[in-house]
């Protein structure tokens, strides 16, 4: 075999998954003994590159946790259980109340949280995201949501403000269609903190809407939104958590 390749993988997983060697490896997927040796070089390089792709993946949470602290949500207070027990219209489901505990305990370890809730159609996320923005609420963090669309916009604020309408929650829409007398109230209000929750589309991304103290950021459909886009999220004031 003509030149060799520094081992990549300790022994012991080598010797736990019965792996060839880096060198082995490298000259059977180029040039195969057997149609064995061949299947042997595809699963040893396979593993390694998902194996160091996971260890990076690792790495990153690392740091982003060390790096870059969180608001820590440490109570749940007087907004989320009056409306759990006073104007929750139906029965959360155990999935839902398990996703709750879940982000509930990352909201509270002062960690920033980065979660992506999945569900179909009419699975009760818009829900469960009302539930933690009370929590945000609670501890005196803004909230906001964005959604790709006007209409998609327009539907979350109806929705919310209806499940919010006998708490002293203020919920507000911002789109490109507001009207300039309403966008600037909207700006005034987000600034000195009376307006609760956003919801709207990227128009909450331009410059001259800040918070006085956005705390969670809840993105719909956020697939459909650039690195760039969320990344301006984390200039307006502490923003710290995201769930989409």
């Amino acid at each position: 075999m003509g030149g060799e390749f520094q081992e990549t993988l300790n022994a012991d997983i080598l010797k736990s998954h019965r792996f060839v060697s880096k060198s082995e490896a490298m000259f059977n997927i180029h040039f195969p003994k057997s149609h064995e040796s061949l299947l042997a070089a595809q699963q040893r390089l396979k593993f390694e590159e998902l194996f160091f792709i996971q260890l990076q993946l690792i790495r990153k949470k690392i740091m982003r946790n060390t790096r870059f602290k969180g608001n820590k949500f440490e109570s749940v207070g007087e907004l989320f259980n009056s409306f759990y027990k006073n104007h929750l219209p139906f029965s959360l489901t155990e999935a839902q109340k398990r996703v709750i505990r879940e982000i509930r305990k990352d909201l509270g370890s002062g960690a920033q949280m980065n979660r992506l809730l999945q569900g179909d159609v009419g699975s009760g996320k818009t829900m469960v995201a009302v539930m933690l923005m009370l929590i945000a609420l609670d501890n005196r963090y803004q909230t906001a949501m964005i959604a790709p669309t006007e209409i998609l916009a327009t539907q979350h604020f109806i929705t919310i403000r209806a499940l919010l309408e006998n708490l002293p929650v203020q919920v507000s829409l911002l789109t490109g269609s507001t009207k300039k007398a309403d966008r600037k109230e909207i700006h005034s209000r987000l600034e000195d903190g009376s307006l609760h929750i956003l919801v709207g589309t990227h128009a909450i991304f331009e410059e001259k809407v800040q918070f006085s103290n956005l705390g969670l950021v809840v993105i719909d459909e956020q697939h459909k939104f650039g690195v760039a886009q969320r990344a301006k999220m984390w200039r307006k004031t502490i923003f710290r958590h995201i769930f989409s």
